[in-house]
């Protein structure tokens, strides 16, 4: 199996609350549209600083990262998303990589979207399980 891309959408959740509450005018509400990688050994969403930056989505802080190679650094990382993938929406976090660096989806936004890589077709696809909307799981506790 290839790579597997997919698009994503991403909004400013700040804006996008602001615009709801009549505050911003709706054509002002930072928003974008990308080409990401599907990478299922990533945990979390993995944007470049560029995207980030023309979002305006604030740094919450630093997060420590393991590489693929084995190193290790603290990366900034970012809140206040909406991320749209194939339909299917969520607000997330996103840790921030360098200016140009292909953006990644990891297992967490994929889990909150219920949506599976096609091992014999290698496509994005909704979790067969669910295919009209996502469905989580809830552990319940007695």
């Amino acid at each position: 199996m290839g790579k597997v891309m997919t698009k994503v959408k991403l909004t400013n959740r700040i804006d996008d609350a602001l615009a709801g509450e009549g505050l911003l005018p709706p054509e002002r509400v930072r928003t974008m549209e990308i080409e990401a990688l599907v990478d299922t050994g990533a945990t979390m969403l993995v944007l470049p600083a560029d995207v980030c930056r023309a979002l305006g989505v604030r740094e919450l802080g630093r997060r420590w990262v393991r590489y693929a190679d084995g190193r290790r650094r603290a990366v900034p990382w970012v809140g206040d998303l909406f991320i749209e993938i194939l339909g299917r929406q969520m607000m997330c976090e996103a840790l921030v990589e360098a200016e140009g660096t292909t953006p990644l989806i990891g297992q967490i936004p994929m889990e909150a979207v219920n949506l599976v890589v096609n091992p014999k077709t290698g496509d994005l696809m909704p979790d067969p399980e669910s295919p009209d909307a996502p469905l989580l799981d809830i552990l319940r506790v007695a």
